[in-house]
């Protein structure tokens, strides 16, 4: 053990100013992102509770406003924030500020959002009527739709461009997970405790206990965030003055091509109904009281370390399996576990039904923090493969595309209160039970009603669950593909900046390195793979070939592109165009549709061909009809002139 210690004191003390062999990121720096991200999470975990959205507790149970009324308010911040994030893309990506991409954008937003907190929980909603609680919500949730999502995004995607090794980012996002998690379970503990002293009941759902907590708590955020614009250095793989040179309207067409991030934006779409268990073990203990106060902090910091295991494990389990298995099985396990609740809720004891559920939101808390876990640096490959594809790093853009997801929440965001509603937590049944009708939430006092509803929400959570893991099975882009592409991007940041004169020494040796091993298993075949169990170190010897002759087929690939027979064709076009000139190029435009429709698709390399002579196709027929009515127009307007002129 302590030789263990030691070693690893050693090696903190070795890589502490300078990034291991293979890596980007030295330890300081990870410990840098690591702690101002727990800045970051405290505010963002705080500031989360006050933004609008279907069953939110502290605007629904503690300010008092109705389901419906919260659903409006949730409208209307959306559709607010559809300018704002086309804003916040433009920032993000067309700024080139020197400090990075999104570094200088933690700091810089975490200020404000911290102040809109503390103001929101300062306002004096119990004097309030209902029109100005509502008024007075939705003003500051147009702030948070752009400062809290401008500082969630900055801090999530920071990793991505802080390191281009996908394994590297996976063992980042692990060990700042869990330094960033310890905000949540510290927000968790005190909660319940400064809940009994201040109000000497089990409520947890009282203004005055937010506005003794969330103004600390995210006065400490902001400070903690600083380590992160003092202490980190973005790394992105492209040349060195290179700036985006299409417009906006063409970047988000560029995204729009992007198979993998549709497949994991459907997967959170068609998922909308999994989380609708999430306030149960919270009613448990404000409606039910099942546990005392101390109970409930124990209860909060027990499920929290559930996802201390994951954000361990999350790293060995990606090289043993990789993301896409990792997703799938995560998210099966995840609807299992979901569905082990339904009993405890219908039948179990109420004095050890919040321990028995405690027991199976743990453990459902594990799985599903491996997705939570992955998913920044599956993000980060998905940003990569559009810089491959495409050639441009566009990744504020995403959140343009994303909006399509928005209004995807608008169509289902009324589910959530009307299944409330169906299940019994209405002003009807309030009455009905002699409570205030004002607060429907009142109705879960009752044991009955309570069981009753929170059975409703588990199958919705369980259909949730069972929609969200079907995309995950058409997710394909493998760790060593990114390698690969990441290797591609490296070659070409090489030759530009040495068509620009503006060649380093270390891109020249990089890039040549990858050029030489392209050449060395140039004609070489991939081998089967061994049994893992019979022989593990042929087995690991066969599968780093293997991954070494596919990042190698991808650099040749991309080195003799040029010479490909299937890509001369393109390049004739393209010299025939130019030489036309702009009078004449209207004339070259004769590509079949159809023709290119019959072209053969049986292998990657034809369907890759297929597809570029489809976008020429449909190109140069949108330019055709564009070009048609121009000349349509321009006919008119001389006729008009005619006329007028006689």
């Amino acid at each position: 053990m302590k030789t263990d210690v030691r070693a690893l004191w050693k090696k903190a003390k070795t890589y502490w100013k300078e990034a291991p062999q293979g890596r980007y990121m030295p330890f300081r720096e990870i410990a840098a992102v690591s702690l101002g991200g727990m800045g970051v999470k405290f505010i963002t975990n705080t500031v989360v509770t006050m933004i609008v959205s279907t069953g939110n507790v502290l605007i629904g149970n503690t300010i008092g406003i109705p389901p419906m009324h919260v659903y409006f308010l949730y409208l209307a911040g959306v559709l607010a924030n559809i300018p704002l994030t086309t804003l916040r893309a433009r920032i993000i990506d067309y700024s080139h500020l020197k400090k990075g991409k999104y570094r200088p954008f933690v700091f810089l937003t975490a200020i404000p959002t911290a102040l809109l907190g503390i103001g929101f929980v300062l306002l004096p909603y119990d004097r309030m009527r209902l029109v100005w609680k509502c008024a007075s919500v939705l003003l500051f949730n147009i702030g948070f739709q752009f400062f809290y999502y401008f500082l969630y995004d900055s801090n999530e995607n920071l990793v991505n461009v802080l390191s281009p090794n996908t394994y590297e980012r996976s063992d980042v996002y692990s060990v700042k997970s869990i330094v960033d998690s310890l905000a949540p379970s510290i927000t968790n503990i005190i909660v319940p405790l400064i809940a009994r002293a201040v109000t000497g009941e089990n409520v947890i759902y009282d203004m005055r206990v937010y506005r003794a907590v969330y103004p600390p708590i995210l006065v400490l955020g902001v400070l903690l965030s600083v380590f992160i614009y003092c202490g980190t250095e973005e790394k992105i793989v492209q040349p060195k003055h290179h700036r985006i040179r299409v417009s906006f309207f063409d970047t988000l067409r560029m995204v729009v091509k992007n198979k993998y991030f549709w497949i994991i934006s459907l997967a959170s779409c068609l998922g909308f109904l999994e989380a609708s268990f999430f306030n149960i073990l919270g009613w448990m203990y404000n409606y039910q009281d099942v546990c005392s106060a101390g109970q409930f902090a124990l209860i909060t910091t027990i499920y929290g370390n559930a996802a201390l295991w994951a954000m361990v494990f999350t790293p060995l389990l990606v090289r043993r399996v990789g993301k896409k298995n990792l997703l799938v099985w995560s998210n099966v396990m995840n609807i299992f576990f979901i569905a082990l609740m339904f009993p405890v809720v219908r039948r179990a004891p109420k004095v050890s039904m919040i321990w028995i559920f405690l027991v199976c939101m743990f453990v459902n808390h594990v799985v599903t923090q491996i997705t939570v876990t992955i998913t920044p640096s599956i993000n980060g490959d998905i940003r990569d493969y559009q810089q491959y594809i495409s050639g441009e790093r566009v990744d504020g853009i995403f959140a343009v595309v994303g909006l399509i997801g928005s209004v995807w929440n608008l169509a289902t965001g009324s589910v959530l209160p009307a299944i409330y509603d169906k299940a019994g937590l209405n002003a009807e049944t309030a009455a009905a039970l002699g409570y205030d009708s004002g607060n429907i939430y009142d109705v879960l006092y009752n044991e009955q009603y309570f069981r009753s509803i929170c059975g409703v929400l588990i199958v919705a959570s369980v259909i949730g669950a069972t929609l969200n893991v079907v995309p995950y099975f058409f997710y394909d882009l493998t760790e060593t593909k990114q390698e690969g592409m990441i290797a591609v991007l490296k070659v070409r940041a090489m030759l530009e900046d040495y068509a620009h004169g503006d060649l380093s020494q270390e891109t020249l040796a990089e890039g040549m390195e990858l050029i030489e091993a392209a050449e060395k298993h140039a004609g070489k075949q991939s081998e089967p793979l061994p049994d893992r169990r019979r022989d593990k170190a042929e087995y690991k010897r066969v599968r780093a070939h293997n991954r070494e002759l596919a990042i190698a087929e991808m650099v040749r690939g991309e080195l003799c592109y040029f010479d490909l027979p299937q890509t001369q064709p393109l390049f004739e076009r393209a010299e025939r165009i130019v030489q036309a000139g702009a009078l004449g190029f209207p004339a070259q435009m004769d590509t079949d549709l159809q023709a290119v429709k019959a072209m053969p698709k049986g292998t990657p390399q034809e369907k890759e061909y297929r597809k570029k002579w489809l976008e020429i196709a449909r190109s140069e027929q949108a330019t055709r009809r564009n070009l048609s009515a121009c000349s349509t127009r321009k006919t008119a307007r001389m006729k008009r002139l005619r006329r007028h002129t006689r």
